[in-house]
């Protein structure tokens, strides 16, 4: 009788980005819009080495255009529902990928860093008066002042939760 070898399961000692983002519950609407794009599949990559910067439910929330929605008021014109829904993805598409850059671990620093969005680039800005303490993420801002306030690390990239979003435009 010959014996069969023990069955060790396969575990890794940090979770990807989608298991951080499916447990984290103040970045639940910037998930559930990356899941209807199926980007999810990359936050899953355990090869990819991504830095995404995931705003808050509260400043999706706050915002007075939608993701879905165009960047600036437009002349409404009739669009039939198919159009409606392109239109519709294509904005959300260029939301989610400016929030995406792809290289981890990311230095915090002036140096522009490309995301997803073609001809979308974020840098950073030291905050001032802040000499220095705290971790590198807290002591900088982006964007129009946009703030770090968390950072997770995953298998395939580290995590950031801000306060504001990314700007398309």
């Amino acid at each position: 009788m010959t014996e069969s070898p023990e069955y060790i399961p396969q575990t890794t000692v940090k979770p990807t980005l989608a298991d951080l983002l499916t447990i984290e519950p103040s970045a639940s609407i910037f998930y559930s819009y990356a899941r209807e794009l199926a980007l999810s599949s990359i936050l899953s990559d355990t090869s990819a080495k991504l830095t995404i910067f995931v705003p808050t439910n509260k400043a999706v929330m706050g915002l007075s255009r939608k993701p879905h929605q165009d960047p600036e008021p437009t002349v409404e014109i009739e669009l039939s529902e198919e159009q409606f829904y392109d239109k519709s993805k294509k904005n959300v598409q260029a939301w989610v990928s400016a929030h995406i850059v792809a290289e981890c671990p990311l230095t915090l620093d002036s140096n522009p860093h490309k995301t997803l969005l073609e001809g979308k680039s974020i840098w950073f800005t030291p905050i001032p008066k802040n000499n220095g303490q705290g971790p590198e993420w807290s002591r900088v801002t982006f964007e129009h002042g946009v703030k770090i306030i968390g950072k997770k690390e995953g298998l395939n990239g580290d995590l950031y939760l801000i306060d504001g979003t990314v700007l398309t435009h």
